[in-house]
């Protein structure tokens, strides 16, 4: 084979690998969220403002924390498999944390360790559906939604996250059943 067939063999692989690699990754997404099962996490949210990252709501949850029995067992950063059950009231909450997959149908998220609480006995997760990106031009209306919402008792925030297999994929952020894209949206146009 000549030189100039080889090159273009080449461009045509490398090609069909750039189109393999984020067209895989937005079809398991895609899975995720059509088959997978939705869990609703509390949150009290707060936005920062990253010019690399663009408009995000960074999300803190309310169920993050677990017990744990010997805190030298768990390390800062290391993945671990947090199972999952529903409260009384529809919301995620953390039933434990193992650091190997489960094998069975259980509902159960892969995550990692944030930091060990001081006192030893228990444990912070980092979930991998922090940040809720948003259209730039909704972003800061978004946090001023956000940061009203916190302020008032009678509000309730949450994320809806579809998981299926321990991957996660964060659908929406909701008020009062409403997603925030629409109340912002429903603000700008009462403003105009």
């Amino acid at each position: 084979m000549n030189s100039k067939k080889i090159i273009i063999l080449a461009f045509i692989l490398v090609t069909l690998v750039q189109i393999y690699v984020p067209a895989k990754i937005i079809l398991d997404r895609a899975i995720v969220l059509r088959s997978g099962k939705e869990f609703k996490f509390k949150t009290a949210p707060i936005d920062p403002s990253d010019p690399f990252r663009g408009k995000y709501i960074n999300l803190n949850f309310n169920e993050n924390t677990v017990e744990i029995q010997n805190k030298e067992n768990w390390t800062n950063g290391e993945t671990v498999f947090v199972l999952l059950a529903t409260d009384s009231n529809g919301f995620a909450k953390i039933r434990s944390v193992s650091k190997v997959k489960p094998l069975d149908n259980q509902d159960f998220l892969k995550a990692k360790v944030d930091f060990i609480i001081y006192d030893g006995s228990k444990l912070s997760i980092e979930y991998p559906f922090e940040r809720f990106y948003m259209e730039e031009s909704k972003a800061y209306d978004a946090e001023l939604t956000y940061n009203r919402t916190l302020r008032d008792t009678s509000q309730l925030t949450y994320a809806l996250v579809n998981i299926k297999n321990g991957e996660s994929v964060l659908k929406d952020v909701m008020i009062n059943g409403i997603p925030i894209r629409e109340i912002v949206k429903q603000e700008q146009q009462n403003r105009k």
